[in-house]
């Protein structure tokens, strides 16, 4: 199987190096327009060869997408000349109902929409790292539109690289990403802000503790991709920024009121979120 994967950043580097330890697979390859990417992931080993596009499409089996959402749009728009083939086009994106409605419907067995609940803060392929994928969740949405040929080769890769499958639809993914993965991100960099517009630079270096650094570690994650996956599920994200915002404003009014019962019982609820992780 040869595997073609455009965008060589964490995600993609990190899946091409995965995959090339994989027996059935006998080449990746990677397409990348930064030629910075390019040199960095030649020189890591993260890809076999860098072709342009155009080859990478008549070389190889498997297509991922790498890239930021409205990316993947613009080049499955690309990809209309492989319909009616075998070759199995895979978005990593962040969000999904959107790219899944913007697929050609010429292309549509051909393309898997996938989610992998996996990543840091960090971007690039010197972010690359092994093992990125083991052990994570991974969201595949509306697999019924996939070809079968096309749900057998993602369903293989994905358990081959040792991850968990869950399926659901596009718009439901969406929504619970909103509250999962994108709204965490809205906080820390508004906490970020904050921060910035209070400290000076010394006191944030001697007094950020582990909680500050935790909850701010997300807000060095990259303005471009992020803009993009705000933009794709904003109606999502504002929902669920509205409904944090209710939940602040409880605590504020029992803070106001010094109502610490009920402050305490607020902090003693959000206790029973760990008792589902454990």
């Amino acid at each position: 199987m040869n595997i073609g994967i455009v965008g060589l950043g964490l995600m993609g580097g990190s899946l091409a190096l995965s995959l090339q330890k994989l027996p059935f697979v006998t080449s990746v390859v990677g397409s990348d327009h930064n030629l910075e990417h390019q040199t960095i992931a030649l020189e890591r080993g993260l890809v076999h060869a860098i072709v342009p596009f155009e080859t990478l499409k008549k070389r190889c089996d498997v297509i991922f997408f790498a890239v930021p959402v409205d990316g993947v749009i613009r080049l499955l728009h690309e990809c209309v000349d492989l319909a009616g083939s075998d070759t199995t086009l895979i978005d990593l994106g962040s969000t999904k109902a959107l790219i899944v409605q913007a697929v050609p419907e010429i292309l549509r067995k051909n393309f898997v929409a996938a989610h992998p609940m996996t990543g840091t803060e960090q971007f690039g392929p010197n972010a690359a790292i092994e093992g990125l994928y083991t052990d994570k969740v991974l969201v595949m949405c509306d697999l019924e539109h996939s070809g079968e040929i096309q749900r057998a080769t993602a369903l293989k890769l994905f358990r081959a690289i040792n991850m968990q499958v869950h399926t659901m639809g596009a718009d439901q993914h969406d929504r619970h990403a909103a509250f999962i993965s994108h709204m965490p991100h809205i906080i820390s960099y508004a906490l970020a802000n904050t921060v910035l517009a209070q400290e000076e630079k010394e006191n944030i270096l001697t007094l950020a503790a582990g909680g500050f650094r935790s909850m701010s570690r997300l807000a060095q994650s990259s303005p471009n991709m992020w803009e993009d996956i705000f933009r794709q599920n904003r109606q999502n994200v504002l929902e669920a920024i509205e409904l944090f915002e209710r939940e602040l404003a409880t605590i504020k009014e029992a803070l106001l009121a010094k109502d610490y019962a009920s402050l305490h019982n607020e902090m003693k609820n959000a206790n029973k979120l760990q008792e589902i992780f454990s």
